[in-house]
C-alpha cells in the first residue's frame, strides 16, 4: 500500500496559499523562481485580485505545489504515485523528476500564454452536478458545449460559450441538475483549445527530460508516463481533451494507492478521492496547521493502512 501525492487545479487560490512554506529554506527555490517568472513577488501574486487569471494562476498553482513539496520531501516516504488534475499534471512532473522546477514554472506561464490566445472570446466554464455522462454528453451536443473534465459518475465540468452553458444551464435545471458557475474565462480542456495544443507540445519538446522518478499518470487517460514522447503528447493534449479524473483516481486505487496527500491550496481533490474511496485515509496539506503535522499524519496513516 502506497501514498499518492495530488497536485490541484485552479479555483482554490488564496492569499495565504504559500504561507507554510514562506519561511521554509527548501522551497526558496521555488519561491524565488515564480516570483522571476511573475516578474513580481510571489506573495503579492498570491493575493492579487488577478491570481485567478491564467497568467498568475497556472505558474501560482505549479509553485504551490512543488514549494510544498521540496518542504516535505525530507519528511515523507517517497510517494507511489503522483497525478495533477489541469496545470497540477505538470507539478506533478517536475515532482517525479521528469523537469526540473526552473522548467516547470516556464512552463506553466507559456501555457496560460497559448491557452489565453487560442480561447475564444465570451466563454467560460461550469459544473454539472447530479446527471449521469450520457445525459451530460447529450446536453453538451444540443448545446454547443464541451465535456472538460469527467470527474465523478455525477459530476462533470463543462466549458464553451457563455449562451451555450447558459442554455445548457436552464435545460440541466430543469432536469434536476446542480450547476455551478466557475471563475474561469478560459475553455480548458475542450476542443475550443486545440489552437495551443501544438504550440505547447513544442515547447515542451525543447526543455531537457529525464525518466520519472516517481510513476506519473496522465489525465487524459489515466495511463503511466513513462517517456518524453509520452509527457509531451499527454501534456499538450490536455489543452483540448477531456480530462478523466474518475478514471485517474480508480488507477491510483488499483495501483495501490490507499494514502492520498493533496499539495497545494484547497482541498477539492482529497474530497473527490475520499467520497470515491471512503476506505482510504486521505487529507490536504491545507487541512494542517504546519507541514510537520501533514507528515506525520502520513507516516500514521500508512500505519494504519498496511
Amino acid at each position: 500500500m502506497s501514498l499518492a501525492l495530488l497536485c490541484p487545479g485552479q479555483g482554490a487560490q488564496h492569499p495565504a496559499m504559500f504561507d507554510r512554506v514562506r519561511d521554509n529554506a527548501a522551497a526558496r527555490d521555488v519561491l524565488d523562481g515564480v516570483s522571476d517568472v511573475l516578474s513580481q513577488d510571489v506573495f503579492a501574486a498570491a493575493g492579487a485580485e488577478a491570481r485567478f487569471d491564467n497568467a498568475l494562476a497556472q505558474p501560482l498553482l505549479c509553485a504551490a505545489s512543488l514549494a510544498q513539496w521540496q518542504a516535505l520531501r525530507i519528511l515523507l516516504p517517497t510517494p507511489g504515485m503522483v497525478a495533477g488534475y489541469s496545470i497540477g499534471e505538470l507539478a506533478a512532473h517536475a515532482i517525479a523528476g521528469s523537469i526540473d522546477t526552473r522548467s516547470c514554472l516556464a512552463l506553466a506561464a507559456q501555457r496560460a500564454r497559448f491557452m489565453d490566445a487560442a480561447s475564444p472570446a465570451g466563454a467560460g466554464m461550469q459544473a454539472v452536478l447530479g446527471l449521469d455522462r450520457a445525459r451530460v454528453e447529450s446536453l453538451c451536443v444540443a448545446h454547443a458545449v464541451h465535456v472538460a473534465i469527467a470527474n465523478g459518475r455525477d459530476h462533470f465540468i463543462l466549458g464553451g460559450t457563455l449562451p451555450g452553458l447558459q442554455s445548457l444551464a436552464d435545460e440541466a435545471r430543469a432536469a434536476g441538475a446542480e450547476i455551478r458557475p466557475l471563475p474561469v474565462a478560459v475553455p480548458s480542456h475542450t476542443p475550443l483549445l486545440q489552437a495551443a495544443v501544438p504550440a505547447f507540445a513544442a515547447a515542451l519538446d525543447a526543455i531537457d527530460w529525464r525518466r520519472p522518478q516517481i510513476p506519473v499518470l496522465a489525465g487524459i487517460d489515466a495511463r503511466l508516463v513513462r517517456d518524453r514522447a509520452g509527457m509531451v503528447q499527454t501534456l499538450s493534449a490536455q489543452l483540448a481533451q477531456t480530462i478523466e479524473w474518475a478514471q485517474l483516481m480508480r488507477q491510483l486505487f488499483e495501483r495501490g494507492a490507499r494514502v492520498f496527500l493533496q499539495l497545494g491550496p484547497g482541498t477539492a481533490l482529497a474530497r473527490m478521492v475520499a467520497s470515491a474511496y471512503p476506505c482510504c485515509e486521505v487529507r490536504a496539506v491545507e487541512e494542517f496547521q504546519h507541514l510537520d503535522g501533514a507528515a506525520a499524519w502520513v507516516h500514521s496513516a500508512l500505519g494504519r493502512v498496511q
